[in-house]
């Protein structure tokens, strides 16, 4: 018998890093040796210390059981005692703080708090799919705010018809931005917030890579700015900052409001996290931001060692200090991103994302991920002709 999708799922095309591991699978599967810059795990472990504490909290009784909602008052109590430490934001953990099962999972949760059919969200384009789908699934209309190089990938609010305007109730906003790598400053950031109080809109300021810059600028918060908790919030997750991708710990944090209705999804929805990895990673946000430096230099490393080869290549690469993914011109001007993707996989066994899986701006561009070893992106470099 064939059972047929609804109407909302195949309006999503096939999400992008399943389709790049399948690929993987069928040029792995004829003896290559695959090199992967495609998807931005960490390959840097998770610190001992975190995992020592997981271990420990997992044999507590108390933690085995259903943990609450909202999170457990631990975790986040150290994530805003972090952000006021870190960017000097003041959070209430009662009430403008809320545990996620990773951020992918609030992002997309979010626009069935506060959307309704036919309601518009304002999406970057390129970007990570997850908005888009998000806003898919709860009926709503995906608007999409180009990011172009022109403009050092910052969308251009004065290009949103007012039409558009009146029926838009979030933005998704993402700084350090994945793919691209770019960065948003707090002038701008001040820009959003006057933007959003004019409009009526929502901020949803994703924040995954707020640790990850190798440079000496540390990157900026949106909530840092004033004003910015009236109208948004900020997502964040623990897993690029501390290599702790498969744990799935994440929080929101900001306006109260927009948290409370978050929260509502999430109590229908889920179950919460499992205590003992809240407890871990509260242990990280106190104590482990020594790791992160570590962890950046070695992406330091990389990124010149990466860039500097493509240089030599002929690739044109966005410069940026921020995130762990170089943002590349495709060379062949005669080929889609997609194309190439596949021709270097075939060719080299080097697997890389074509930029049009982020949406149609991101075509003409290609994603490397730094989350391999020197060793690794020097071999890489030498199979494509370097």
């Amino acid at each position: 018998m064939k059972f047929n999708f609804s109407e909302r799922l195949n309006k999503l095309p096939a999400y992008l890093f399943a389709e790049i591991d399948k690929m993987k699978a069928q040029v792995k599967a004829g003896g290559v040796d695959i090199i992967s810059f495609g998807i931005g795990d960490p390959d840097l472990p998770t610190p001992k210390e975190i995992v020592n504490v997981l271990k420990k909290e997992s044999e507590i009784d108390i933690n085995q059981k259903y943990p609450s909602y909202e999170g457990l008052l631990e975790f986040r109590e150290s994530v805003s005692g972090w952000y006021d430490k870190r960017f000097g934001v003041s959070l209430d953990p009662g009430t403008e703080v809320l545990s996620l099962i990773g951020s992918k999972e609030g992002i997309g949760h979010l626009p069935l708090a506060f959307i309704n059919p036919g309601d518009v969200v304002l999406i970057p384009d390129p970007g990570y799919p997850v908005y888009r789908a998000g806003t898919v699934f709860a009926g709503g209309i995906p608007y999409l705010m180009p990011l172009l190089e022109d403009n050092d990938f910052l969308p251009d609010f004065s290009c949103i018809p007012a039409n558009i305007l009146e029926k838009a109730k979030i933005m998704f906003l993402n700084y350090p931005n994945n793919p691209t790598s770019a960065t948003a400053d707090k002038h701008f950031f001040n820009e959003v917030v006057k933007f959003a109080k004019k409009n009526g809109i929502i901020v949803a300021h994703d924040f995954a890579y707020s640790e990850i810059y190798t440079g000496e600028k540390e990157n900026d918060s949106f909530l840092s700015v004033n004003g910015a908790k009236d109208i948004g919030i900020e997502f964040n997750s623990l897993s690029k900052t501390f290599n702790m991708t498969g744990f799935r710990i994440g929080f929101a944090v900001g306006n109260e409001d927009v948290i409370k209705g978050l929260g509502a999804v999430k109590t229908n929805l889920d179950s919460g996290v499992f205590q003992a990895i809240q407890l871990s990673a509260a242990y990280g946000l106190d104590n482990e931001f020594h790791v992160v430096k570590d962890n950046n230099s070695i992406y330091k490393k990389r990124r010149s060692l990466l860039v500097g080869g493509l240089e030599k290549l002929g690739y044109k690469v966005y410069k940026s200090d921020a995130t762990f993914y170089v943002w590349a011109h495709v060379p062949e001007m005669n080929m889609t991103s997609k194309d190439f993707a596949i021709s270097l996989l075939n060719e080299t066994g080097i697997i890389v994302t074509p930029g049009s899986g982020f949406g149609g701006y991101g075509e003409g561009y290609v994603r490397f991920s730094l989350t391999i070893s020197e060793n690794r992106i020097e071999e890489a470099l030498m199979r494509m002709g370097a």
